[in-house]
């Protein structure tokens, strides 16, 4: 179903079994590839940032797409990504069905329990055209073991956060809501009318469906591009120098060549997000004399922070100039 308040979009939707990569994620590091065949698990690469996550039919999703001067985006904060504010509708809704919700590090909803705290919503963010693009998913009943079978967690991301593996960390919003709330949302479709309800009310909104030149269009899309192992499965070349590090804002790695003393090409992948298309700096890069002199000043001209949202120029010349590889 899609809402509309104005020119902006509220989607809430959901996905056969699949497997989403951020979009400058190397996929054959995300995932265990052997699982998702044998699974019949999808492999989909998404136009925003940030790390994988896992969908099936117990997980509902949701968009907020709003234009430049459409009603939702006149709250978003100036310059960057603004997770808070998207995720605001989202957690108030969750705590009105008694779950202790709040937004947690970059990009996660989680849920206040005794145990400590549970993920239940990943999110990712992006601007295109002067548009701000923000979905997230629920974990409502979803085959949590699917989840830890699927994904290749990275370990230094796991042990940043000081937890022994995905399934101890993320839980289904079904098993957190007290026992009177399980009885009147007992499956996804019932959490999905009562999100529907909640975010219609919210953005004074209209309930629309799909249309079929819209289905047309989006199927013709999917076809030329996000259906393409070009696009979800492409590889990070064979590259001579490989470098990564966790940083608080996700982690980074680079591989490149240097031939005379420059660097002949470069490839920068992540869970990071950025404002801007990281093909862009790394075009900026090659090509640059491999000193830490001419790299720092590449990367402050080119404000580094728009392409990975959180970085300064000397993490990642830092990082280009780390005395051996930690892939």
């Amino acid at each position: 179903m899609i809402t509309h308040a104005e020119d902006d979009v509220v989607m809430l939707w959901r996905n056969e079994p699949s497997v989403i990569i951020g979009k400058n994620q190397n996929a054959f590091a995300e995932i265990n590839f052997d699982f998702v065949k044998k699974h019949g698990i999808k492999v989909v690469r998404r136009m925003t940032g940030g790390g994988a996550v896992f969908h099936d039919l117990g997980n509902l999703n949701y968009t907020f797409i709003s234009p430049a001067g459409g009603q939702m985006s006149e709250g978003i904060r100036e310059g960057g990504l603004d997770f808070a504010y998207f995720t605001a509708p989202i957690i108030s809704a969750l705590r009105e069905i008694s779950l202790d919700a709040s937004l947690s590090g970059r990009n996660d909803i989680v849920v206040a329990t005794p145990d400590g705290e549970r993920k239940i919503s990943g999110n990712a963010q992006c601007v295109l055209d002067g548009a701000t693009l923000h979905h997230g998913t629920l974990l409502f009943s979803a085959k949590l073991e699917k989840m830890s079978g699927a994904l290749n967690v990275d370990p230094t991301k796991l042990k940043s956060k000081g937890i022994a593996s995905v399934r101890s960390r993320v839980a289904n919003i079904f098993d957190l809501m007290p026992e009177d709330v399980q009885e009147k949302l007992c499956d996804v479709l019932d959490f999905e009318k009562f999100l529907a309800d909640r975010l219609s009310k919210e953005f004074s909104a209209k309930t629309e469906s799909l249309t079929d030149a819209m289905i047309r269009e989006i199927s013709l899309l999917a076809e030329k591009k996000y259906s393409t192992d070009e696009w979800n499965l492409r590889r990070f070349g064979n590259f001579a120098v490989e470098r990564r590090r966790r940083f608080d804002y996700g982690a980074v790695e680079a591989r490149f060549d240097v031939e005379s003393g420059r660097i002949r090409e470069i490839s920068l992948g992540g869970d990071f997000f950025g404002e801007l298309d990281i093909a862009e700096l790394e075009k900026m890069l090659s090509g640059v004399e491999y000193s830490r002199e001419a790299v720092y000043a590449v990367l402050s001209e080119a404000q580094i922070g728009r392409f990975i949202l959180g970085a300064v120029a000397s993490d990642i010349t830092d990082l280009l100039f780390f005395n051996e590889s930690v892939l």
